[in-house]
């Protein structure tokens, strides 16, 4: 593939992957650990993530189990947790931290569907400022070397293309986390 159009493929699947970890942090009804994955813990006076001072299981669908390595910890992961925005309250038994997930109201669940459509279509955007770019970065080539009006017009739709094939992602993973939020 041309150098020209991959730097611009890269920025756009860098967009998707982006999109696609933002929403494996947002919980569904499900216990899902990746809602963890923003979550530091002070260790030794350094924020270090929760993954590198615990071991998190999913005992059961709506619950998450953290085992700290330390028990020492059990205190700087709960005030973690509640000052979170993950609205969950941790209980522990001085060993283990168990987070038992809520059944989400419809209205609930209406809202975090509205909040995935608001981040799908926000790298929607950033699809279409990468193809604006690219498309800006075409337009310069014509006037600075010697390319042919023809080329120009080929990468341009090869832009396109890519920018269509990424926003069609886009949506079918919006379109998926809807679904898994609104399966009750």
């Amino acid at each position: 593939m041309d150098e020209r159009i991959q730097k611009y493929e890269e920025k756009m699947k860098k967009t998707l992957g982006s999109l696609e970890a933002e929403l494996a942090t947002i919980r569904a009804g499900r216990a899902n650990p990746h809602i963890l994955d923003k979550l530091t813990v002070d260790y030794y006076g350094s924020p270090t993530p929760l993954q590198q001072v615990a071991n998190i299981t999913v005992p059961e669908a709506r619950m998450i189990q953290i085992q700290p390595w330390e028990s020492s910890l059990i205190k700087g992961i709960e005030k973690a947790i509640l000052t979170s925005d993950l609205g969950l309250n941790p209980n522990n038994d001085g060993k283990v931290i168990r987070l038992v997930f809520p059944e989400l109201t419809e209205e609930r669940r209406k809202d975090l569907v509205k909040d995935v459509k608001k981040k799908g279509e926000a790298a929607k955007v950033a699809v279409r400022n990468i193809r604006r770019d690219a498309n800006d970065a075409y337009k310069k080539l014509k006037k600075e070397e010697d390319v042919s009006e023809d080329e120009i017009k080929e990468l341009e739709d090869k832009v396109q293309k890519l920018t269509d094939k990424y926003i069609k992602d886009v949506d079918a993973a919006v379109e998926a986390k809807g679904k898994e939020i609104m399966t009750v």
